[in-house]
Parts: C-alpha cells; sequence; structure tokens
C-alpha cells in the first residue's frame, strides 16, 4: 500500500473537538523529471510562472509550479472512493481526475467513477481551471466528501475531463482549494465553508503545520489549532482581501537593508506553492545579497558549502517582523543547492511552503485573519 494511503482521524484536545488530516511531503514533480532526465526540456517547454494562478478571469486560475509537494487522503461519494489532494490555500475549488479523462496525467493517478457511488449527482456547470502551462477542464458534481474525519454534505466539486502534462509527474491526485469562494470557478461553496454552514467544526478557522524534510507530521486541521506544533505567542495579521489569504507586507530586508518590496506591498499566505515568489526585479535582488545566480531557467543555485554563512532574510507583514534562516530558504539534492526564492513577474508576493514550514499558519475564515507563530 503506497505511503500516502494515511489513516484519517479525528481527536479531542484542550477541551475542542478538532479533526487532523496528515499530510506527505511526497517526492515533487521536479525530482520526478529529473530522475527521468527530462527537466531542462520541460522547463524549456514550459517557462517557470507561479503567478499563473493569481490572475483572474471567468475561470478560477492555478499554479503551474512543478514542486507541488504536500498532499493528504480524502474519498468522496458511497462507498468512499480514496484520493490524494493538495490543500491549496491561493485557490477555492475541489477537483479530482475522473473515469472520463484519458491523459496520461489522469491515467497516472486515481479516477473518480460517479457509477460507483449511490450518492453522485451531476451538476448543471462545466469547469474550465487555468494553469501557466495548460489547463484542467471537466464537469461539475455533487456528493458527500470525507475529510478528516468530517462527512461534508451535498460538497459542488470537479471531475476532471483533461488535464495539463505536468500533473503526469505529481504526487498528488487533485487540489482541494481552501480559498474564499468569491474567486472560486462557477462559485463552487468551497469545502471547508461548507463544514462551517453545516456545523461540522467547533471553529470557523484551519491550521496548517509543514514539517521540514521529513515525510512524517505535517497536517492540515480543521476547527481548530494544535499548540504543540508552535512556540511562543501567534501575530494575528487582518486580511486586505478576502479572496486569496492575502496581507499587507511591509517589506524585505537582509541585514537591516531593504532588498524588496520598498514602500510595501500585498502578499499571499499559500500552501499550494513550494517557493517563496515575488516581481523579478526584487527576487534578483534578493537572490544576488544571499550570494546566489540564477541560470536560464529562472532557478537561483548557491554553494551548498555556503549555507551556514549565509544571511537572514526578514519578511515584515503588517508591522511584525518574520526571520526565515538560509537553513529554511535552501533546498538541497544530490543536483545541488537552490534558494526557495522564485521570480514571478507580479506585484503579489506569493509566501508558500519555505515560509510557512518556518511559521504555523492559522486561517480564521469568521474574522478574517491570519495567526502565525514559529513552528516548532
Amino acid at each position: 500500500m503506497m505511503k500516502w494511503l494515511v489513516a484519517l482521524f479525528a481527536l479531542v484536545a484542550f477541551g475542542e473537538c478538532f479533526h487532523k488530516i496528515p499530510l506527505i511531503k511526497g517526492k515533487t514533480a521536479r525530482q520526478d523529471l529529473q530522475e527521468k532526465g527530462l527537466w531542462e526540456q520541460y522547463r524549456r517547454e514550459h517557462p517557470y510562472n507561479p503567478m499563473a494562478k493569481f490572475y483572474l478571469s471567468g475561470a478560477e486560475p492555478m499554479t503551474n509550479d512543478a514542486d507541488l509537494s504536500y498532499y493528504g487522503v480524502i474519498s468522496i461519494g458511497n462507498p468512499p472512493q480514496s484520493f490524494s489532494v493538495i490543500f491549496d490555500t491561493g485557490s477555492s475549488n475541489l477537483w479530482i481526475p475522473s473515469v472520463y479523462c484519458n491523459s496520461q496525467a489522469c491515467n497516472n493517478h486515481r479516477k473518480f467513477n460517479p457509477s460507483q457511488s449511490s450518492s453522485f449527482k451531476w451538476g448543471n456547470q462545466a469547469l474550465s481551471i487555468q494553469y501557466g502551462t495548460g489547463s484542467m477542464t471537466g464537469y461539475l458534481g455533487i456528493d458527500t466528501v470525507e475529510v478528516g474525519g468530517i462527512s461534508v454534505a451535498n460538497q459542488v466539486f470537479g471531475l476532471s475531463q483533461t488535464e495539463a502534462p505536468f500533473m503526469a509527474h505529481m504526487a498528488a491526485d487533485g487540489i482541494l482549494g481552501l480559498a474564499f469562494q468569491s474567486i472560486a470557478s462557477d462559485n463552487v461553496v468551497p469545502v471547508f465553508d461548507n463544514m462551517v454552514k453545516q456545523n461540522l467544526v467547533s471553529q470557523q478557522m484551519f491550521s496548517v503545520y509543514l514539517s521540514g524534510n521529513s515525510d512524517q507530521g505535517s497536517e492540515v486541521i480543521f476547527g481548530g489549532v494544535d499548540s504543540s506544533h508552535y512556540t511562543g505567542q501567534v501575530t494575528w495579521i487582518p486580511l486586505t482581501s478576502a479572496t486569496y489569504w492575502q496581507i499587507k507586507m511591509d517589506s524585505v530586508t537582509i541585514n537591516g537593508q531593504t532588498v524588496a518590496c520598498a514602500g510595501g506591498c500585498q502578499a499571499i499566505i499559500d500552501t499550494g506553492t513550494s517557493l517563496i515568489v515575488g516581481p523579478s526585479n526584487d527576487i534578483n535582488n534578493m537572490n544576488s545579497w544571499v550570494g546566489a545566480t540564477t541560470n536560464q531557467y529562472g532557478e537561483a543555485t548557491v554553494n551548498c558549502q555556503n549555507v551556514q554563512s549565509m544571511p537572514d532574510v526578514t519578511f515584515t507583514l503588517n508591522g511584525h517582523a518574520f526571520t526565515v534562516p538560509a537553513s529554511a530558504y535552501v533546498s538541497q539534492s544530490s543536483y545541488g543547492c537552490n534558494t526557495g526564492f522564485g521570480a514571478g513577474g507580479q506585484q503579489l508576493w506569493i509566501l508558500g511552503d519555505v515560509f510557512i514550514r518556518e511559521y504555523y499558519a492559522i486561517f480564521d475564515t469568521q474574522s478574517q485573519y491570519i495567526g502565525l507563530a514559529k513552528s516548532v
């Protein structure tokens, strides 16, 4: 049985009931492509565009980042059919592959079969979600979705008919969006919103813990917070927009010098993007300050022997400083060392998994705040 078929469970702690779903950090698409000797060809054919998911249009866009890697298991239908999904705070729709899709991406993953679920109903709309390197198209359906021991009735979700080629290399089968309904394709009510509406969680919040360099311990907690995952106080930051989980960032500094986001900018806390992404000039400046060299594919490489002497990078969010050390923003593999700073070409910043591994993130949908605390 594959390692991502992990048990879903619920527990009671600190006097309140909340539900956890374990996340697995599996092999990334990039690692899979590298092992097959296809990574450089892939990057030539599909230039890196992590901002693609934030281009608003009639359909809800998604990212083309080939390093999406944290995923957990959900089930859909009666009897339940299991799927691994990326829990993505940068999008709002749930979709999974279906038996109506015969692309390589779908054939490499589990497919939902509506005819095998006694509770399935078809929706009345088609679904199209744009990627930077292609698109996912399909249809809307309605069924029971179980997440972390929570059974959500009448959840609208997407069944893919076509998928972007890079999805063939992803560990997860699909995406479960955790942003707001205002950006959902076809105005679908997101899964967590339905948890709240159906009184399935004790608090209108969920939280995310991402462990570093380990396949164990990462999790999404629906309906509460697990204080064992962080130390110190939680810093609460108000949203500037209830679309994505968007907040104000004041600056990015290194050794006390402002190196990016001078004069302030907007940032998004996004579990569905692996890197910290910002405008090209700012990211290039950051990479230069830490001693990185950017190759033709936009990847910033450093000498692995220099990591211990590289400077911290501090992100000031709504007046509060959050520091990320080199040990956190540099990733090392058999192919060398890369920084976790990616150029996106737009003014919107993405604080992705590189940041969230350092700071436990609490997403409060009722008050529209993000809480951040130092992960342990």
